[in-house]
């Protein structure tokens, strides 16, 4: 009976074309690439099942990815010979997880047609397992020729290729690819986690762009695995036909901020840093416009091969000027550029699809991650040898200011030495100076004691002379104002004559006062009477300088007849009525009042002896 089968799968195979897939052929898994199956195109999307099946599927072995029309639908034929005593249970998948709309006709025992729909536009709770590929499970039940038809549509280029695997193929496979995931998305959590820590402690801005941009990597990454689908948004699905383009965005965005501030770009290359400023501005621009407006051009994931060039070449023109932290930079951003590269050849047909070529990017990230890591602790290192060194430069520029500093202390103290015995020197000859001239100062002294003696005497001999002048009625106005030569002399004067003897209050006779206010002035300390110097007196209430008043006085008690009034005022700058008053009132006083104050009068000037 297996005989019989594998000749009649062998001359099936022969006669028809496209072949059957003989089950009992097959090793655990077989792998159907487009090239081979049979397929129709379906321009305007309306074609219905029973229009297809009478419709003339054919081949194409030299369909490229390129060929991949998104605005057709494409349907698929599969024709598997099922033996009567298979023992496995078979399953179809479809790598791509980026399908919109895949319906699968699945024949069914009672020889009709089943429909299964799929697609990343649908909840995630729809597929057949909760995988993060499309599965489609065979029924163990049939057995013979059975053909397979699918639809294919989505809105960007799809990967055809459909696996024919065993259930126990495809969970061996399964868990081999979750638990590689698991390693992969495991190493970019804690190298985010490092990075976070590693900014809390240094605080420096660049480990924060590096965790954003490692954090966009892991979710672009999702995307294309199909794992954010599964575990972020299974119950949003409309997310899927954007999230790859804004995690993309996200991945050169961060990739770019990352790498501008860890290479120093502004200080190291101006120029290349406007060149990046504006890559950066433009392909913001155009994430925004394909976000608002035309989701299609998400898709035109070629256009990073610009920023990722400028960024590489950036890098090697600074670790060519003498920026040793770039080398490693260098290196990751080139696994980083081969891996997007190899995947734009794969978009391009350049090279065919494979298990490398499909995870390129995936193992260029891992690498790009590690060198990355490594750039950031070499920086750190190099930084570190930098300021070990410094910190020697520094310790030993301070053991030379120190020897420096106890030279120049010896010198000092040397110096200070022969200047403390210079100014010992001078010390003492100033010493000996002082004592010269504290003996010339007691002989000055002595002999000012004596000129002190002498120019009392004469001054006393000269007050005597003046003051018998004054008596002798012969003084001039010049020698007279010698003895009362202002206001406050006169005053002085009168309070002498008023109040030598005792104070009496004109008021309530209290002899008891405090100095008033006003000059010469006394205030009785029981009624509060002020009385001036001048109160009581001829001098009472003048309107011209008492000096001269005093002068007028002095020429009346004289009763000289030397002076006219004409004289006197033009000697004393007085109006002649203002003197004649004066005198007037003085000659008055002289003929009304009793002898005592008449003599008092007379005799006024003679107090001035005493």
């Amino acid at each position: 009976m297996v005989v019989f089968s594998f000749l009649f799968a062998f001359f099936t195979n022969w006669i028809s074309y496209p072949p059957v897939y003989d089950v009992s052929t097959i090793d655990g898994e077989r792998i159907l690439f487009i090239q081979e199956m049979e397929y129709i195109e379906d321009s305007t999307r309306s074609l219905t099942f029973e229009q297809v099946r009478e419709q003339r599927f054919h081949t194409n072995a030299s369909f490229q990815p390129r060929d991949y029309n998104p605005s057709s639908a494409y349907w698929v034929k599969v024709r598997l010979y099922i033996p009567k005593d298979n023992q496995e249970q078979w399953l179809i998948e479809f790598y791509d997880q980026t399908i919109d709309n895949l319906r699968a006709y699945v024949p069914t025992v009672q020889g009709d047609y089943r429909l299964l729909q799929f697609g990343d536009q649908f909840p995630f709770d729809q597929k057949t397992f909760e995988h993060k590929n499309f599965e489609v499970l065979i029924n163990d039940r049939l057995e013979g020729m059975q053909t397979f038809y699918f639809r294919i549509e989505s809105h960007a280029y799809v990967d055809i290729r459909i696996v024919l695997s065993t259930i126990n193929q495809f969970v061996h496979y399964a868990l081999n690819e979750y638990f590689l995931y698991g390693i992969f998305y495991g190493m970019i959590l804690m190298i985010i986690l490092y990075n976070i820590l590693i900014y809390i402690a240094i605080r420096e801005i660049k480990n924060l762009y590096y965790t954003f941009y490692i954090l966009s990597v892991g979710v672009f990454a999702m995307c294309v695995d199909g794992i954010a689908y599964q575990y972020l948004w299974p119950n949003w699905p409309e997310w899927n036909q954007v999230a790859h383009g804004v995690a993309l965005f996200s991945v050169i965005f961060w990739s770019i901020l990352f790498s501008r501030k860890f290479l120093n770009v502004t200080a190291r290359a101006p120029k290349l840093t406007k060149i990046i400023d504006a890559v950066l501005i433009l392909r913001t621009l155009w994430f925004v416009f394909a976000l608002a407006f035309d989701h299609e051009l998400f898709q035109l994931r070629n256009i990073e091969i610009i920023p990722l060039s400028i960024i590489f070449y950036a890098s090697i023109y600074v670790w060519a000027r003498g920026y040793k932290p770039a080398r490693f930079f260098v290196v990751a951003y080139g696994f980083l550029f081969l891996g997007f590269l190899v995947k734009a050849m794969v978009m391009l047909s350049v090279i065919p699809i494979s298990i490398p070529s499909y995870y390129s990017l995936h193992v260029s990230f891992v690498v790009e991650m590690l060198f990355l890591s490594f750039a950031l602790s070499d920086r750190v290192r190099i930084l570190k040898s930098m300021r070990d060194r410094a910190l020697f430069r520094i310790i030993k520029q301070h053991e030379e200011n120190m020897s420096l500093k106890d030279k120049v202390n010896k010198e000092l103290e040397q110096r200070i030495r022969l200047r403390t015995i210079e100014m010992e020197d001078k010390n003492n000859l100033l010493r000996e100076v002082n004592e010269k001239l504290t003996a010339q100062t007691k002989e000055i002294s002595q002999i000012n004691s004596i000129l002190d003696l002498d120019n009392w005497k004469l001054k006393n001999n000269i007050k005597e002379i003046l003051q018998n002048r004054l008596v002798n009625k012969n003084l001039t106005l010049e020698e007279f104002n010698g003895i009362f030569p202002d206001k406050l002399s006169c005053y002085r004067f009168l309070e002498r004559i008023k109040w030598e003897e005792s104070f009496k209050c004109n008021k309530c006779n209290n002899d008891k006062y405090i100095t008033g206010k006003d000059h010469f002035s006394r205030r009785c300390s029981r009624c509060g009477y002020i009385e001036s110097v001048t109160s009581n007196t001829i001098f009472h209430g003048i309107r011209f300088p008492i000096e001269k008043a005093f002068y007028i006085l002095y020429v009346t008690n004289n009763q000289s007849e030397r002076f006219t009034l004409d004289q006197l005022s033009e000697m004393l700058d007085l109006r002649r009525n203002t003197i004649w008053s004066f005198k007037k009132k003085i000659e008055e006083l002289l003929s009304t009042v009793d002898k005592p104050e008449k003599d008092y009068l007379r005799n006024f000037f003679m107090v001035h002896s005493n």
